[in-house]
């Protein structure tokens, strides 16, 4: 009997015991199960990713692809565009090696059948303009088979005028301003100012002329005379190339170089435009080459932006109260 009951307390121990290994292993299986589900998980989301990249990867290639290998054996020439907008200087988005980079690609370019520089621009460094305005001068005799045209928007005074002549044709819109053939050179005299306040102003030089109008000394006749000369001599080349650039053209009086603006429609009129036309009118009737292609450079803004924000204001707070005054043709 109690042989019995042993063996029944054994069987039960067993039983237990096979109970508790049945536990264990469901566990284990179940961990394994949900290990290989989070794998699956995983590896279709690494899947669903690599596609989305491969798909934004594709977009852009088709984007960006050239349309003239899109479709092989139809005419791919274009019309070349390079805009000028805003004040033309060293530095700013309006300059000199941007222009003429510009300029140089699209001549370069094979499919280029003619180019627009497109100008919006109330003028600038005389320096600058002419940069450029020589280097259209070599580029439509290096290739002579592409026009260059110059289009006006809104503005092409002075400095952006002084560039335009340099184009084989000018065209304008009706109510574009144009002209402002003149040079200036300005800066402010605060003499009475520091009086008033009791400041002392003391400048040091080796030179009798080195404090050339500093705008914290009163002005010397011979000095402004001097100032006078050097803007009638920019003055004086600014005219020959206006002149050089649209010869016969140019329907010459008093004013015409008198520093004031005109209409494009007035433009016309005065020999300081050829016609009337919009850039795609010019790309489409008379280079015939409705396709526009851009070849105007554009600055890196991430790594010329830290210079810009924190230069932009003292170059302009130094160009207005510099000891001698920006010569600008604006």
């Amino acid at each position: 009997m109690a042989d019995g009951f042993l063996k029944l307390g054994r069987g039960k121990d067993k039983a237990e015991e096979d109970e508790d290994a049945g536990w264990e292993r469901k566990l284990l299986s179940r961990l394994a199960l949900s290990a290989v589900q989070e794998q699956r998980r995983a590896r279709r989301w690494g899947i669903f990713f690599k596609l989305l990249v491969f798909a934004y990867l594709v977009l852009l290639l088709v984007l960006y692809w050239p349309s003239d290998l899109e479709a092989p054996g139809k005419a791919t020439e274009h019309t070349a565009l390079v805009e000028i907008q805003g004040i033309i200087a060293e530095g700013a988005k309006a300059n000199a090696d941007d222009i003429v980079s510009g300029l140089r690609d699209a001549f370069e370019d094979k499919k280029t059948k003619g180019v627009i520089l497109r100008i919006n621009s109330p003028g600038g460094s005389p320096v600058q303009a002419g940069y450029v305005y020589d280097e259209m001068l070599r580029l439509r005799e290096k290739y002579p088979d592409i026009p260059l045209y110059a289009v006006i928007s809104d503005v092409c005074a002075s400095g952006g005028y002084y560039i335009a002549a340099a184009a084989d044709k000018i065209y304008a819109n009706q109510a574009s301003v144009v002209g402002s053939i003149g040079v200036r050179m300005d800066s402010f005299g605060f003499v009475d100012t520091i009086e008033k306040l009791g400041i002392e102003r003391r400048l040091l030089t080796a030179g009798e002329h080195k404090g050339f109008l500093d705008p914290f000394l009163p002005v010397r006749e011979d000095e402004v005379g001097h100032a006078k000369e050097l803007l009638d001599d920019i003055h004086r080349q600014f005219i020959e190339r206006v002149r050089k650039g649209r010869g016969d053209r140019l329907k010459e009086g008093e004013e015409v170089f008198s520093g004031l603006m005109w209409t494009g429609e007035q433009g016309v009129a005065m020999g300081l435009v050829d016609e009337l036309a919009s850039s795609g009118q010019v790309a489409r009737e008379v280079i015939g080459a409705d396709k526009i292609k851009d070849f105007t450079a554009k600055p890196d803004y991430f790594e010329r932006l830290a210079d810009r924000f924190g230069m932009a204001m003292g170059r302009g707070v130094a160009s207005r109260v510099g000891a001698m005054g920006s010569i600008r043709i604006d």
